[in-house]
């Protein structure tokens, strides 16, 4: 093992080994998933089987799964492994109806620990690392994820879970944590703790955070990084393709290099379902390449991103996706335009007097929509009014030049807004028929 790469034959392997290694495993993929009801059925209509795969352009005869299709073969419709092989079950919150369940073997937690230690030695963790989890445990796949990771490489693993600030803080300290996970949003809520407790964040061991599981933007990143004295590296995952880890960022920051030995990926007009070229934003649908209990072909994934065209310089094959631009259903249409939480986010960083967390809320007046946007001040003090006016109206202009509708905008008393225990609530629609 070399000092840059976990496994240098597969991350360097050149693409035309990777898409026959690819092809290769989607026979197999394919092979299990005859056994399962769901795709017995799906596949068997259409005269689908492994044969049928001679190139990755052979894909496209394979029809797309959505999540939907998981929740009516609620729980085990997709599995296509002997259920004594099952050694866990991860699901989704699933808010509504059923929820989404992912069954995975020996072989899958291995394959799947085995892409986080990865990932973390790409940034440069080692075993000599302390490794410090605040991502949720249980059913949700953020925890068990990057523990299993962190332990297959060698690092000394600190479960500590969610919240609870102040303990986290003090096993950063004792500890000598090198390496934390955390969503984006309570990175941010930690720096603030760092602050209250009157401790420099930069006078600990902390030097590498792993950040994923929210939408952000370059500018919430770079902040983090500033406010807590880290290099902070975008992570993608989602339960249905294991969880997370699926694809990560190099040290060089720019994409995330996407596992092409246990992914396949396509990008796709959302839609025509069509492929867009390398570079063009669109739909990413991802195929499961290593799973032996419960493969999933050709999953919408309902994330809008890209393929970065080029190569990377630290010589990994396997393509970059641009961060995550939001999702097909993260989107609002407010009087006709599209707009994406991460577009008010974006032009909100930009201020130095705002705090990080916001709501925006839509809501009808006199048949027209009224979209409101409610951010906290940090330091600012609210009595100050013709600083808040001016404040609140150059907000206002930049939002509009950027989603082309003019929103109201509050600025409210930092704390004043729902905190959110899991992944931040951004948008809140009181609009009839859409809450």
């Amino acid at each position: 093992m070399n000092n840059q790469y976990w496994q240098p034959e597969l991350e360097t392997m050149p693409r035309e080994e990777l898409e026959a290694l690819q092809v290769k495993k989607l026979r197999k993929s394919i092979e299990i998933s005859l056994k399962s009801p769901f795709y017995k059925k799906r596949l068997g209509d259409l005269g689908i089987t492994p044969d049928s795969i001679q190139t990755i352009a052979d894909i496209r005869k394979i029809p797309f799964t959505t999540k939907q299709d998981l929740r009516d073969n609620y729980p085990f419709g997709l599995v296509g492994g002997d259920m004594k092989d099952a050694i866990r079950i991860h699901s989704t919150s699933g808010t509504t109806g059923h929820p989404t369940v992912v069954t995975y073997s020996r072989h899958d937690i291995d394959s799947w620990a085995n892409m986080i230690a990865r990932d973390m030695y790409m940034v440069g963790c080692r075993d000599t690392d302390v490794f410090q989890n605040s991502s949720g445990y249980g059913m949700f796949t953020g925890g068990l994820g990057f523990q299993y990771g962190a332990e297959k490489l060698g690092a000394t693993t600190v479960p500590a879970a969610a919240g609870n600030s102040k303990r986290q803080i003090m096993f950063i300290k004792d500890f000598g944590t090198t390496c934390l996970h955390a969503i984006p949003s309570y990175a941010i809520r930690l720096a603030e703790v760092f602050q209250e407790e009157g401790v420099d964040p930069r006078s600990t061991k902390l030097r590498t955070l792993f950040i994923g599981a929210e939408p952000h933007t370059e500018e919430q990143r770079q902040r983090i990084e500033r406010l807590l004295g880290v290099k902070a590296y975008n992570s993608f995952g989602m339960t249905e393709m294991n969880g997370p880890g699926v694809a990560f960022e190099c040290l060089e920051q720019n994409g995330m290099h996407l596992w092409e030995d246990n992914y396949i990926l396509e990008i796709v007009d959302p839609d025509t379902l069509e492929p867009v070229p390398d570079g063009e934003i669109g739909e990413m649908i991802l195929t499961t390449l290593d799973r032996t209990m419960m493969p999933i072909l050709r999953y919408r994934t309902r994330d809008l991103t890209r393929i970065i065209p080029g190569e990377c310089p630290c010589g990994r094959t396997h393509r970059r996706i641009d961060r995550i631009k939001g999702r097909t259903d993260d989107m609002f249409i407010i009087k006709g335009v599209n707009v994406f939480p991460m577009q008010v986010e974006k032009i909100l960083v930009q201020y130095p007097g705002l705090g990080s967390n916001y709501l925006i809320t839509l809501d009808t007046e006199d048949d027209n929509d009224i979209m409101t946007v409610e951010v906290e001040l940090d330091g600012l003090n609210t009595d100050v009014y013709p600083e808040l006016q001016k404040m609140t109206k150059d907000i206002q202009r930049a939002l509009k030049d950027e989603i082309l509708l003019t929103p109201r905008v509050k600025l409210v008393k930092k704390g004043s807004l729902p905190v959110s225990e899991g992944k931040a609530v951004r948008v809140k629609d009181l609009r009839p028929g859409r809450g």
